[in-house]
């Protein structure tokens, strides 16, 4: 019996595979309609994304293979879906990310803006989080803790050994401290990884980041493309820390909070732009597919809905692990003019030595940095709503322009401004410039997630097929009941629905699964879709509680700090706290931003059939 059950658990991918569409075939054999044929397709690719039976781009293409057989949309069509706006949206963000972490900018800035923050361990931590989170407006998540834990592991190793030093010169009656600096060698850190964490380039997907080795850059698979099961999802093999390594229970609670600071805002930091995280991505360019007259949704309307959302969520996330780990002492932590310890002199050597290393500011970093301004400067002057933006220089082609549009613009550049102007090269006594450009085709190709590109053409090829069969409008019109609900009570059923279920799946597949149904749910109702849509996109980032939720959770957890039950203590309140300010956000500042008290004429009018029925009745009396 034993070596049966081992049998099956071996084989639970294939049973998945086969019995999945077999069990849920009666559908449309049975029910015979547009709407069930698209619903059988709709639940099998939904099964496999949650329990990622196949990688989530090969389930990705089932829309193209199902619907054309079912009759739902011929394939031409439906080809054409796999493609949008966003794909080219995400190709000039990936042109910029490529740069960014070739010529190490991230790291001058993450170590830049830590050294403002001071030394001591309670405002080490929130430098590191502020730093973490305004990369990962750029980066991906993943290759923002990658890149940034290295340096807090030495940072925090460094405190420990100089406070050892301390006790043992108290010990030994010394004259001196000889204070040796936690050397960071990023090729040999606790995580054990064979890859160099310090080049990590954006993978953009929750799953995937690619790195730069002996200068090439490759995409590695995350252990979430590489499993389909809870018990298949295993952080990478490390030495875990033990106990006895740390000096004190205190030295053991800041390293601890210091990973989490780490993996939380790497993810919060993402919130704040359209090209921050997959699912926002993903929700753009799905609600501009389906609402093609909003203008409501781009670069710069985003940024200041979220920002304040960022910035508070940071801060109570900096105070929850503080209180959590360190326990939350007011006047210790506000005391001004304190004479620095031991501790805080040893931190503060070491990022200052490692900000050393990095040299002078390079040309190639000067350049990047210009193209990002640039790039952000377009994106947020395109249409930024309470002015005209630089779209309005064509009034004859209104709405052509996108942000995708800049993100080209500039992406292009870096294939075209050499990376060293001034390198001569000799050849056979002929001296002769060598042209590079910042970035080449081959890094941007190792570097761009096409996983992810499939990923977000599947959901697309779903979504119009639910429009085409008619299924977005039978969900709404069962939906109709729940708008005798109050408005907040559904957005946060909404809300604790996608927070759930993101700690289990993906990102991208949660929101891509949801946003067909609850899309037809607010026109439904007769409510602004961007009432409900957009905090529901915000909290599918919130997946807190688990190693294996999503990779900077792992990442954290593989440098063998933290015990299961750590990340789901504090990753428990920070999944309240995220809900909570999503809902404030949404009941305050975003219901003047986007008059989500009235419903939008660029929403369709759903009339549903008890509607018609009630109206045709009291015509007749």
């Amino acid at each position: 019996m034993r070596l049966f059950l081992n049998y099956i658990w071996m084989y639970r991918r294939l049973l998945l595979i086969v019995l999945t569409p077999l069990i849920l075939l009666p559908v449309p054999l049975i029910i015979r309609t547009k709407e069930a044929e698209c619903a059988y397709v709709l639940f099998v690719v939904a099964v496999f994304w949650l329990s990622e039976a196949l990688p989530l781009s090969v389930t990705a293409f089932i829309p193209a293979l199902m619907f054309p057989l079912f009759g739902v949309i011929p394939s031409k069509k439906i080809a054409s879906t796999y493609f949008k706006d966003f794909h080219l949206l995400l190709t000039g963000v990936i042109c910029l990310a490529t740069s960014i972490e070739k010529w190490n900018l991230h790291k001058r800035i993450a170590l830049r803006m830590v050294m403002l923050v001071g030394v001591n361990p309670a405002w080490l931590m929130l430098g590191f989080m502020f730093s973490t989170g305004f990369l990962s407006m750029w980066l991906s998540n993943t290759s923002t803790a990658a890149m940034v834990m290295p340096i807090v592991e030495a940072v925090a190793q460094q405190i420990i050994n100089a406070e050892a030093e301390v006790d043992a010169m108290q010990i030994n009656s010394s004259d001196g401290i000889h204070n040796e600096v936690f050397e960071l060698d990023e090729n040999n850190t606790e995580m054990g990884t064979k890859c160099d964490p310090e080049k990590h380039v954006n993978g953009y997907a929750n799953w995937t980041v690619a790195v730069y080795s002996n200068g090439k850059c490759t995409a590695i698979e995350d252990y979430r493309a590489e499993t389909c099961s809870q018990h298949e999802k295993e952080i990478p093999e490390i030495q875990p820390v033990s106990e006895n390594k740390y000096r004190t229970k205190k030295d053991q609670m800041m390293c601890k909070a210091m990973c989490l600071c780490i993996a939380y805002s790497s993810t919060i930091g993402g919130l704040t732009t359209i090209t921050g995280t997959s699912t926002n991505l993903i929700f753009a360019e799905t609600f501009q597919t389906r609402y093609p007259g909003s203008t409501e949704i781009n670069f710069g309307t985003w940024f200041l809905l979220c920002i304040p959302i960022t910035i508070i969520l940071m801060i109570l996330s900096w105070l929850w692990l503080q209180w959590l780990f360190l326990g939350f002492n007011f006047k210790e932590l506000f005391k001004c003019g304190k004479a620095k310890t031991q501790r805080e002199i040893a931190s503060a050597k070491v990022i200052l030595d490692e900000y050393k290393k990095l040299g002078p500011l390079s040309y190639q970093e000067i350049m990047t940095f210009i193209l990002f301004l640039l790039m952000a400067l377009l994106w947020f002057t395109r249409d930024p709503g309470f002015i005209p933006g630089w779209s309005a220089l064509f009034p004859e082609y209104k709405g052509y322009a996108t942000d995708s549009t800049a993100a080209l613009l500039l992406g292009l550049f870096f294939f075209i401004i050499p990376a060293y102007p001034w390198k001569m090269k000799t050849a056979e006594k002929i001296k002769s410039f060598d042209y590079a450009p910042l970035i080449t085709w081959k890094e941007f190709q190792a570097c761009m997630p096409w996983d992810i590109g499939i990923l977000v053409g599947g959901g697309f090829a779903l979504a119009e097929g639910c429009e085409v069969s008619g299924l977005s409008q039978w969900i709404g019109n069962k939906m109709t009941p729940l708008g005798s609900l109050p408005i907040w009570i559904i957005v946060l059923i909404a809300c604790i629905i996608v927070t759930s279920v993101t700690e289990v799946a993906s990102n991208p597949a949660t929101i891509t699964i949801f946003l067909p149904i609850l899309a037809p749910l607010a026109e439904a109702i007769n409510v602004n879709p961007l009432y409900i849509l957009i905090p529901t996109t915000l909290c599918t980032s919130f997946a807190f509680l688990l190693p294996v939720a999503n990779p900077p959770n792992a990442i954290v957890f593989s440098y063998g700090h933290l015990q299961v039950i750590d990340m789901v203590k504090a990753g428990l309140g920070i999944n309240i706290l995220g809900v909570l300010v999503v809902m404030l956000c949404i009941s305050t500042w975003a219901i003047p931003m986007f008059n989500l008290n009235i419903y939008p004429s660029w929403a369709p009018t759903i009339v549903n059939s008890t509607a018609l029925a009630t109206t045709a009745f009291t015509t007749a009396m």
